[in-house]
């Protein structure tokens, strides 16, 4: 499984991004904002955390306009996979990827600190490696993850199964407490939490790891 992670200005998780796919067994390529194309034969493109472009304007707003987005959002268009994590998430909802929006958290507070989620399916490559219902561990660094959507885009996402994690309990104001979501074709995920700080017993656990096993596991075998 080949998969490119993707580095803006500003982004401090893409090399943690990149060792946690790599320790899941697949193929990593690093990819730099300013490159038009994605490597022949990506399979996944990752979108790490941090604060692209120092989160101005609107946090992902201007990392939706590098000129590797167009590839990124061809790629997904194509039905490729994307995992998109903490800013990550914010770049996917500002390139129409994922419904909804990350808003301030309601606190008005950056958090940083362990978070309880509960894996809602398991329905999806990113999620196959856990059980619905699953309790995890995973850190929140964030203080734009207060996740917003519409009334009818809630629905659309729980008629459709593509919440893929909650807080439990909640820590941000996310409506319905979400984590993460899913795209319609269920090849997009993007969610606050960060796995890849969590994927290593030197790390403090491995809640994390089996989100990237899943994915190679699953690419593989397509």
């Amino acid at each position: 499984m080949k998969a490119a992670v993707v580095t803006f200005p500003g982004s401090n998780c893409d090399r943690d991004l990149a060792i946690a796919l790599q320790q899941a067994g697949a193929q990593v390529t690093r990819v730099w904002h300013k490159d038009s194309d994605l490597p022949a034969g990506t399979d996944l493109v990752a979108v790490p955390g941090g604060f692209s472009f120092g989160d101005y304007l609107r946090c992902g707003a201007i990392a939706a306009q590098s000129p590797i987005a167009t590839a990124l959002r061809q790629h997904a268009q194509k039905g490729g996979y994307v995992l998109g994590i903490c800013n990550g998430f914010q770049v996917l909802t500002e390139l129409g990827l994922l419904p909804g929006a990350l808003m301030r958290n309601s606190g008005l507070t950056f958090l940083c600190r362990q978070a309880q989620l509960q894996v809602e399916t398991a329905d999806s490559a990113f999620t196959a490696g856990y059980e619905k219902g699953q309790k995890i561990t995973i850190p929140v660094a964030h203080h734009d993850g207060n996740y917003q959507i519409t009334d009818e885009g809630l629905a659309q996402l729980k008629s459709g199964d593509r919440i893929a994690f909650t807080y439990a309990p909640g820590v941000n104001g996310s409506v319905e407490d979400i984590a993460g979501v899913l795209s319609e074709n269920r090849r997009v995920l993007g969610m606050m939490p960060h796995p890849e700080r969590n994927a290593d017993p030197a790390l403090g656990g491995t809640d994390g790891m089996p989100l990237f096993r899943s994915l190679v596991d699953n690419l593989v075998q397509a």
